[in-house]
């Protein structure tokens, strides 16, 4: 009778721990991929489900936003500029079934695939392109991992390039380069500046020679600033073509039989 109750004890405790052992607990973020004798069966959670130990096997899968920092990579540019970028990669699995089915570690291949598309993406443009629109760069390379990855069930939602590495002799380079720029952006400024202020003249001229009277108001203001000076001795010279129209006006004025 001892015995007998010794093994019946054994095996209702055995019995008990395998039923625990066959549940599990997925959290809200989490889902199961479950095999049935080696083939898939289902995905199951988030909460409390069942697994039959021995002919069931489950794989955990995490649904959260994942962060990859990418490594440095070595890029050599279209104009031939060879830099060293990384980038930041924001992805998540949306199916589990694919992410455990399709690729053996789908965070190493994504990881490995981001690299890749990073040197193949940034070889195309010049290295000012990638200083100054690293935004387009960044939707570029987001749009061919996410089409490139979605048979693995994931989707890559923002790709961010960090830093852009330059070696010193290309940093003065790109000053020098610089400042060249803003040496012809003046002269070309100055050059219009000067463009535009001949034409203003050449129209004044036009307008003072249509009217004579004009012209001698404009005289006369000049006279009234100089005056305004402290020189105690103004020498103006005064063009006869100004005089002119006076003296038409005083041969019309004057009397017959006047001398």
């Amino acid at each position: 009778m001892i015995w007998e109750f010794g093994i019946s004890g054994i095996l209702v405790v055995l019995v008990v721990i395998l039923v625990l052992a066959s549940f599990r607990i997925l959290r809200e973020y989490e889902r199961g991929v479950v095999f049935m004798l080696g083939r898939f069966w289902k995905v199951k959670g988030p909460g409390m489900i069942l697994i039959i130990p021995g002919i069931q096997q489950m794989v955990r899968i995490d649904l959260r936003i994942v962060v990859l920092d990418v490594p440095p990579q070595d890029v050599v540019s279209r104009d031939n500029v060879s830099v060293k970028v990384n980038a930041v990669l924001y992805f998540r699995v949306i199916d589990p079934q694919k992410a455990v089915i399709q690729v053996v570690n789908f965070l190493e291949a994504t990881n490995q695939l981001a690299q890749t598309t990073l040197r193949a993406v940034l070889g195309k443009h010049e290295l000012d392109e990638m200083l100054a629109e690293r935004d387009k760069l960044n939707l570029d390379i987001q749009k061919i991992l996410d089409s490139q990855t979605d048979a693995w069930g994931i989707k890559v939602s923002n790709v961010e390039i960090k830093h852009v590495d330059i070696n010193e002799l290309m940093v003065r380079a790109i000053a020098q380069q610089a400042e060249a720029e803003r040496a012809r952006r003046a002269k070309v400024i100055h050059a219009e500046g000067e463009l535009q202020a001949s034409e203003k003249l050449l129209q004044a001229a036009q307008i003072l020679a249509q009217q004579p009277q004009a012209m001698q108001l404009r005289y006369l203001q000049t006279l009234v600033s100089i005056a305004g000076d402290k020189s105690s001795t103004i020498v103006f010279p005064v063009p006869m073509d100004l005089l002119t129209p006076l003296v038409d006006l005083l041969k019309k004025n004057k009397p017959e039989g006047a001398s």
